[in-house]
């Protein structure tokens, strides 16, 4: 059996490669964090409205959910359909979003355009390389969803530094709508670059295994029920303790993405430094940042392989735990700050590795896509909440340093209701397959 012209076993290798290039141009969205700024600029400067922390936000949020609520109904038409069209369909949509919300007059535009078409786009296209690499890795799962979705989480390492160049090439210094050619570029690039590498999206037959590998027998005395169909995932304490854990790991990286400028630029002012400097500064600590995203997902990955998912969960709220209570006790430090931001930032990384691993691990291959999707729907929780307290602290208080204490009192909770309920689910030998 050959893959791309190579045996399976090397070939199947290309295709995470194929997810991962895929992924970078999905993964665009986690570059808000600098593209906010200057639409802000654009629409403050150039239109003259008034717009607050809020209005700027809800963008985000919305792409996120969006993204989050259309994954579940993505799913059916992967297995009916297949990875490779159904990728074709969402890259372009997303490559759409980004174009047409170059045309927005206001925050609320922004939010519908790139929010709705990018965020549906997305939230189709997502699972198709996911969905791909768990076929073909039976025997390291963790470690080939990790290393696709790694191009989701570093695609903000690439895209922030490419947006500024094209901004200034548009003349950013001295016109403020610059951002809004850069946006077209963006969104041409992604939907081509998208649709070209879809079409070499392929799965195994069924019963596919890698040559010398045989699965694991369950172990215990009791019956591990392999394959779950998602009317049945649900009846279980398992998918609601992965779903909880989900939200939580979701709402403390996702709105550290998405406030990761504006909290820099208030910790750089306590510290004495001047707008400028701060400013450009937080702009070039994206990219280490995002690197901590992207190599988050396949260290979790290789974790939850090794130490199961509940495990690999509970050293993500450990972490997260640490660096929000670090950040809200050192909140003048650029150093605190740094480290804390990208330990967030990795965690975020970690369980999009984590739950993709976790959902076949727990409930198995048959329902995989339609079972997973359902799972993903709490990260557009955790992205809804997250944003809105977050934005709330900034507009109400005046700063967002009390957001990350609530963060660490949450990840606390999080390590709790990973002990409990993130179990493999059990059943005796009549449960229904």
């Amino acid at each position: 059996m050959k893959v791309l012209g190579m045996s399976a076993e090397s070939g199947r290798w290309l295709l995470v490669v194929v997810g991962m290039i895929i992924q970078l141009c999905l993964g665009g969205i986690y570059a808000y964090g600098v593209v906010r700024v200057p639409l802000q600029t654009y629409f403050t400067s150039q239109l003259g409205l008034t717009v607050s922390a809020m209005d700027m936000t809800w963008p985000f949020i919305i792409f996120l959910l969006v993204f989050a609520l259309t994954m579940p109904l993505a799913g059916p038409y992967i297995q009916r359909l297949g990875p490779r069209k159904v990728c074709m369909a969402g890259g372009a949509l997303c490559g759409l979003g980004w174009f047409a919300a170059s045309f927005a007059t206001s925050p609320m535009m922004i939010a519908l355009l790139y929010g709705v078409i990018g965020g549906i786009g997305v939230g189709i296209a997502y699972g198709c390389p996911i969905a791909t690499s768990s076929q073909w890795f039976p025997d390291r799962r963790g470690l080939a969803v990790g290393l696709t979705v790694l191009g989701f989480g570093f695609s903000a390492a690439l895209i922030a530094p490419i947006n500024d160049y094209l901004t200034a090439y548009f003349g950013g210094a001295t016109d403020p709508s610059a951002i809004m050619a850069t946006m077209k570029v963006l969104g041409i690039a992604f939907l081509v670059i998208t649709v070209v590498f879809s079409t070499f999206l392929r799965t195994p037959p069924t019963g596919w295994k890698p040559a010398g590998w045989t699965p694991q027998t369950p172990k215990g005395g009791t019956v591990q029920k392999s394959e779950y169909m998602r009317k049945d995932m649900t009846k279980t304490s398992t998918f609601f303790g992965l779903w909880i854990c989900y939200i939580i790991g979701s709402l403390a990286g996702l709105t550290a993405i998405g406030i990761a400028k504006p909290v820099g630029l208030e910790v750089a002012g306590l510290a004495g430094m001047e707008p400028a400097a701060a400013g450009a500064l937080m702009t070039s600590l994206t990219f280490p940042f995002a690197l901590f995203n992207g190599i988050g997902r396949p260290i979790f990955g290789s974790l939850t392989d090794r130490l199961t998912p509940r495990n690999a969960a509970m050293v993500s709220y450990v972490l997260i735990f640490l660096s929000c209570i670090l950040l809200y006790t050192n909140y003048s430090s650029i150093i605190v700050y740094t480290v804390s931001m990208a330990i967030l930032w990795g965690c975020l990384g970690g369980w999009l590795a984590i739950a993709p691993a976790a959902t076949p691990t727990y409930f198995g291959m048959k329902d995989n896509a339609r079972n997973y999707g359902l799972v993903f729907t709490a990260y557009g929780v955790g992205a809804a909440v997250g944003g809105i307290v977050s934005a709330q602290a900034k507009d109400l208080i005046g700063a967002y340093q009390p957001f990350f204490l609530i963060v660490a009192g949450m990840a606390a909770l999080g390590i709790v209701v990973a002990f409990t309920l993130m179990k493999p689910p059990h059943t005796q030998a009549d449960a229904r397959l």
